[in-house]
């Protein structure tokens, strides 16, 4: 090595000595302390922390520290790491990591696992190739840039000789770490950019994949909670003799969030729990309707919210505009509705707490449990499981708090299940808004200002209270603010409207609400304008040309312009890059028939999300989200009555079904870009894409969600 050993480079990766052959490289902040033990010997292992492991026999085990849930993190965050290491992918193994916070931030949500892991995995890998080369080229007594790396091996390249990485291991852990490493060149990737299938999917077919509803541990008990059904409502008194009669029943215990029935087996604790007496404290929320909350919010919108964006003299503008466009949109409560219903299992010990949860945040998990335990981290342990869909609900802790609750009551492992009513009545729900939007036109048809208020609950707030300044919740003016296009006078303003009802982050959060009316609106100013839809757009989207050329695209496979069949008509809508940093557009195809009914037939979806590490995975993200927000464009809705959620399962709250899914297609831009996320952007065009079409094909603007026409 031309470089002496620095021990201060050293912390960069930090060394320990573990029994058997292998070399296990961790890349992370901060960083954590050599051990001394490898100053006198040489080690059998490499382990800073648990990034990267080459075992003796060649297997490359890669830990992923991000929640898998449908997205493929899982196949995603290794194929980065193993691009630069010039990994055998055949020889990988995916192992997940335990909630730490020496992995940095583990909450999966934002479209941001590939997109802050890139950096991090790239340097881990290319690191530990350097590394390897050095420790080849000093058995061959040869230069290093005679060597070279593929598939887990170092070759010699005027020789041939090749040594796998799981035979260098060893040497390379007595090595200093480089201070800086060459990445490589996109173009000479070999892994990042192909279509690897997922490493999920064969345990998911035959069954042997662990979701947190499938753990079982020795001992186990089964809990289901009685929760009130009105917001805010608590249980005033019960009777659990008829509960505890049901066989198989073992226990009835008051938690704080309940009445949590313990029994032998999922089944028997709901049995047990239907057969609770319970007299209920419905608090002051018990009349709270729908309507109340909707006369709520046009009451607010006659209020001047706090200003978010400000540009120009719009008032002014709209007061001497040719032509003025106003319009009201409105979209309700949604519930999560994942597959999987929410659960947890708990074992709560004097000394120890073990955790097996479906969750997108496993150290928010961690923090609560030490929380309610008195337990230091050190001793509270979260595995996560696969989760059978998150959406943004399984970052909360309800479920953890529970089934820790009674765990701890009965001194016993427990499995706490919700079951689908319970999902749907006690979620914590996608807010409801209402808009007002106005545009100002000049005598060429070109936007001059606009202006848009939004009136809904702030999800921060809620978990936070004071935590936004002056009343702004940046979040909730999200793709409503740093719009794709130039216009010379906007304004967005933001007015606070919280109710009893909680709210959550749901998939693409506030841009789900915010580009369905700022783009159906956008849509009416084109048609007020007389013109093309995607013509007036273009004139407008002039300093973001990754959009433009996604645009471009997009209509080009759409075949934009040319005829349809009869009753059919396309509609197009872009979501812009702002957080998801990933400009998207959707142009969607349907009909309306005589019946009213309307039919999706083919939506096609333009997006730049940068270097794209799996192809496969990136289109199943983009139809994902779109059949998520397509649902909620025509199905969707919560509704309240009597303080309580009036849908409980799939029968009054639907979803699409497969005879209704359109074709599909994703076009990539591939701009070359670091990546950046797919999971939510290619949610928040589909209603206003296919809200668009509808107007084409039947004259109709429609300005309420779910879409429904007269």
């Amino acid at each position: 090595m031309k470089q002496p050993f620095d021990p201060e480079r050293r912390e960069f990766f930090k060394v320990t000595s573990i029994a058997g052959a292998g070399f296990l490289l961790g890349f992370h902040l901060p960083w954590g302390r050599r051990l001394a033990a490898f100053a006198q010997s040489r080690p059998t292992t490499f382990a800073p922390n648990a990034w990267l492991r080459i075992d003796g026999d060649g297997t490359v085990a890669v830990t992923v520290a991000k929640s898998e849930m449908g997205q493929g993190t899982r196949t995603a965050l290794p194929m980065i790491l193993a691009e630069e290491l010039d990994a055998d992918w055949s020889n990988v193994k995916i192992e997940q990591a335990l909630a730490d916070k020496k992995y940095g931030d583990m909450q999966t949500g934002g479209s941001a696992s590939v997109r802050t892991s890139w950096e991090v995995l790239r340097t881990a890998g290319a690191t530990a190739r350097a590394m390897l080369v050095s420790a080849a080229a000093i058995r061959w007594g040869v230069p290093e840039a005679s060597c070279r790396t593929e598939k887990s091996s170092v070759i010699h390249i005027p020789t041939g000789r090749k040594l796998g990485y799981g035979e260098l291991a060893g040497d390379a852990a007595n090595l200093p770490v480089p201070a800086k490493v060459a990445l490589k060149d996109p173009k000479d990737f070999k892994i990042v950019g192909k279509r690897i299938p997922r490493v999920d999917t064969p345990s998911k077919v035959d069954g042997s994949a662990q979701f947190g509803i499938d753990v079982r541990i020795p001992g186990m008990l089964y809990a289901a909670v009685a929760q009130c059904p009105v917001f805010g409502g608590s249980a005033k008194s019960f009777d659990e003799k008829q509960a505890a009669a049901v066989p198989g029943v073992k226990r009835v215990i008051r938690i704080s969030s309940g009445i949590a029935v313990v029994a032998d087996s999922t089944w028997t604790a709901f049995q047990g729990r239907d057969a609770l007496q319970i007299t209920w404290d419905e608090g002051p929320n018990a009349h709270l309707s729908s309507d109340d909350i909707r006369k709520m919010f046009v009451e607010a919108s006659g209020k001047s919210g706090v200003v978010a964006v400000n540009e120009g003299d719009c008032e002014s503008a709209l007061a001497k505009a040719s032509k003025r466009i106003d319009a009201v949109y409105e979209l309700p409560f949604l519930a999560h509705a994942t597959m999987e219903p929410m659960n947890c299992v708990a074992d709560v010990k004097k000394d120890r707490c073990e955790i097996w949860a479906p969750t997108q945040d496993p150290q928010a998990f961690q923090k609560k449990a030490c929380e309610m335990t008195g337990l230091h981290e050190e001793n509270v342990v979260v595995h996560t499981t696969l989760l059978g869909g998150g959406f943004g609900r399984r970052t909360e802790t309800d479920t953890l708090a529970q089934a820790v609750e009674v765990s701890k009551a009965m001194d016993a492992p427990v499995k706490l299940t919700w079951s689908r009513e319970d999902d749907m009545t006690q979620d914590m729900y996608r807010p409801a808004s209402y808009h007002l939007l106005s545009g100002g036109l000049d005598g060429s048809g070109r936007l001059v200002a606009f202006k848009h208020r939004i009136v809904t609950p702030s999800i921060n707030e809620s978990k936070w209270p004071g935590s936004t300044k002056n009343g702004l919740d940046d979040d909730a003016v999200e793709g409503a603010v740093h719009l794709p296009y130039s216009i010379p006078n906007f304004r967005v303003e933001y007015v606070m409207a919280n109710t009893p009802v909680p709210v959550l982050w749901w998939r693409s959060v506030y841009a789900s609400q915010n580009v369905f009316a700022v783009e159906s609106f956008m849509d009416e100013l084109a048609h007020a304008a007389g013109k093309d839809p995607l013509e007036f757009r273009k004139t407008l989207v002039t300093g973001m040309p990754r959009m433009r050329k996604a645009m471009d695209l997009a209509a080009a496979k759409a075949g934009w312009g040319t005829p349809l069949p009869t009753g059919h008509a396309r509609g197009i809508a872009l979501s812009p890059p702002s957080f998801f940093q990933t400009p998207v557009v959707q142009i969607a195809e349907v009909s309306v028939g005589t019946d009213r009914r309307i039919r999706l037939h083919r939506i096609v979806c333009g997006l730049d999300c940068g270097i794209v590490v799996n192809p496969d995975t990136v289109e199943a993200q983009i139809e994902g989200g779109f059949v998520y927000g397509v649902t909620a464009a025509l199905k969707g809705k919560i509704t309240v009555k009597d303080g309580r959620v009036a849908e409980k399962n799939f029968d009054d709250y639907p979803l699409l079904t497969m005879d209704e899914m359109p074709f599909v297609e994703t076009v990539i831009v591939g701009s070359g870009e670091p990546p950046t996320g797919t999971g939510e952007p290619g949610l928040p065009a589909a209603a206003p894409a296919v809200a668009n079409a509808v107007f084409a094909a039947s004259g109709q603007r429609l300005r309420i969600l779910p879409l429904k026409l007269s």
